[in-house]
């Protein structure tokens, strides 16, 4: 996916905006035609005597308020609706690229941060486009219209507002700098304040269970004295210039009022110019007053824009085939031919090995376990065959065709995955089963899956059964139930290939023979099922056992039994020698 930079989304919407544009300009024109009406009511009615004129001069000025309050109301609403589709456009490409990236990026990047991405930093960038930029242009057209009516008066008089002008626009440059830095700070800190609440949140049962409550306040409220002291800091920095661009507004027109006196005095001057001046000055004031704040406000969506574009800089590690290869049907035939995996840490010099040289194959409708300990390199079998990441050396197949060149929709979508780390969204258990193919799996499927994976028994008690929404991760199921849920979800799928990682280790005996007992009969699925329990594992066609990335044992559990090896060992320690069958 091309990153989009800002500069295309304002391109992509340059009509409206071109709009919004000219009716700032318009609004402003008319606002200060209303000096030049003052002038000649000073100098041709009240000094004239001319007060015929005075009834055209005040439709005029009322005309002037008419066209200003429509055009005002037009160029707010454009400018509000514009940025609005800007901003979620933004938030939806973003949130596309992050989803487009690989495995490994997640594993380096916190959730906080890219929640802080999604939400704060597109929200700055959208107030940046919208009233903050609105305002910026309404300031530099204003004051130019402004500085050239000024000019027409008198030239001599207006090099006091330029004068003033130049003296904000250099103060404000150089707080816009001062903040740049603090904004950047401020930025990152929000993003761990983020991660920081996150995983507690996520995690507070756990919090709760190592009476950790008192630390996990203290690492946040940590983090929340950072985010202070850098607000802080950027609040000093504003207070310490704001001052003098007030003290430059409120002095303005004092000086111009006591200049000008004098040029009418000397006859230099009308006093109905002066009138007109005095008022653009004013006129001048607000732009110079709101120029700190502009600053303020456009130095954080210039920090979170950097952000964006640091995040857009992502490339995903697994890329797609430009001509994938797409067989018509996946049988389900599964090929590890030599493969080893390595991966680098951040921070780390040197990749580790994960898998060091695995061969093996289960033909389709086949079932193979895998065990070994804690960190032998299971799941990373899995990874790759889902092609989360890409093998270091050899090749995975399916159907004899390299992973690598299939289509990840089609690899992805041939493969259903239960893994030990349930994962469940705040929805019904219904929509939770039918996850990833919510168009073709009916109630009745829904039904027959839970059936299948022992589900029924605690979902159809339940007052709204299968409507019953569930909290967010499963929140209020047991170990158990949501595993059973998560089976369920797999088998609903009808995949050719199911996936289970350690999904069983939640369960009791007797439900595990059960579901072990519907597996067996999935005579047109290839099934893997990666175990610590030999119970598990032993119907399986073919065990392999790892043991520090590399197959230590393989065969069926009759041949692992009689070898005496590490399967044998694990079987002792499981079930002290007591008969298999009793699993």
């Amino acid at each position: 996916m091309k990153p989009k930079k800002l500069s295309d989304y304002l391109y992509e919407y340059k009509t409206p905006y071109l709009f919004a544009v000219f009716s700032i300009a318009v609004s402003v024109s008319l606002d200060l035609l209303s000096p030049q009406l003052t002038k000649r009511i000073i100098d041709e009615v009240i000094i004239g005597k001319e007060l015929y004129k005075l009834k055209y001069l005040l439709a005029g000025i009322l005309g002037i308020g008419t066209g200003r309050c429509i055009f005002q109301y037009v160029k707010e609403y454009t400018f509000d609706v514009t940025g609005i589709k800007i901003t979620a456009a933004i938030r939806r490409h973003l949130f596309d690229h992050i989803q487009s990236l690989s495995a490994d990026f997640f594993d380096r990047t916190n959730t906080g941060e890219l929640m802080a991405r999604i939400k704060d930093d597109i929200d700055r960038i959208g107030d940046g486009i919208t009233f903050v930029g609105m305002l910026l242009i309404e300031v530099i057209i204003h004051t130019s219209i402004v500085l050239f009516f000024m000019c027409r008066l008198n030239g001599k008089l207006a090099m006091i507002p330029s004068a003033a002008m130049l003296a904000a626009a250099i103060t404000a440059i150089v707080m816009e700098r001062k903040l740049d830095s603090v904004y950047e700070a401020i930025s990152e800190e929000n993003a761990a304040l983020n991660t920081t609440a996150e995983e507690n949140l996520a995690g507070v049962r756990t919090v709760k269970a190592f009476a950790r409550e008192k630390f996990e306040i203290g690492k946040f409220l940590s983090h929340n004295k950072k985010y202070y002291d850098l607000n802080m800091r950027q609040s000093k920095i504003f207070v310490t210039y704001y001052p003098y661009l007030s003290l430059i507004s409120k002095l303005l027109p004092l000086i111009i009022l006591l200049f000008g006196g004098r040029l009418v005095m000397n006859g230099e001057l009308s006093p109905g110019s002066l009138g007109a001046f005095v008022e653009y000055s004013m006129n001048i004031v607000w732009p110079m007053e709101m120029l700190g704040w502009l600053t303020n406000s456009f130095s954080s969506a210039v920090a979170s824009n950097r952000k964006l574009n640091k995040l857009y800089m992502e490339k995903p590690g697994i890329v797609e085939n430009d001509h994938p290869i797409i067989p018509a049907q996946i049988r389900g035939q599964i090929t590890f031919s030599h493969v080893s995996f390595s991966k680098l840490d951040e921070g780390a010099f040197l990749p580790y090995e994960i898998l060091h040289d695995i061969s093996f194959q289960v033909n389709a409708g086949k079932t193979i376990g895998i065990m070994g300990a804690t960190g032998a390199g299971k799941t990373s079998i899995i990874h790759l065959l889902e092609r989360f990441y890409d093998t270091t050396q050899g090749t995975v197949c399916i159907d004899g065709i390299d992973v690598k060149d299939m289509s990840l929709k089609q690899l992805r979508g041939s493969i259903s995955l239960v893994t030990q780390d349930v994962f469940l969204f705040s929805d019904t258990i219904a929509e939770n089963i039918k996850l990833g193919k919510q168009d073709k799996i009916n109630f009745h499927a829904v039904r027959h899956a839970a059936k299948q994976a022992q589900a029924n028994s605690f979902i159809e008690p339940m007052e709204k059964q299968y409507n019953t929404v569930i909290g967010e991760r499963g929140v209020g199921l047991s170990g158990g139930q949501k595993q059973r849920i998560s089976i369920a979800r797999a088998l609903a799928k009808k995949n050719p290939i199911l996936v289970l990682d350690d999904s069983t280790s939640a369960l009791d005996m007797e439900t595990e023979h059960l579901i072990q007992d519907t597996l067996r009969k999935l005579d047109h699925t290839t099934k893997i099922i990666i175990a610590h329990r030999i119970s598990s594992v032993m119907y399986a066609d073919e065990i392999i056992v790892l043991e520090n990335g590399s197959i230590k044992e393989r065969g069926t559990h009759t041949m692992l039994m009689a070898a005496k090896g590490l399967y044998y060992e694990t079987y002792v320690a499981q079930y002290q020698g007591g008969n298999p069958n009793a699993c």
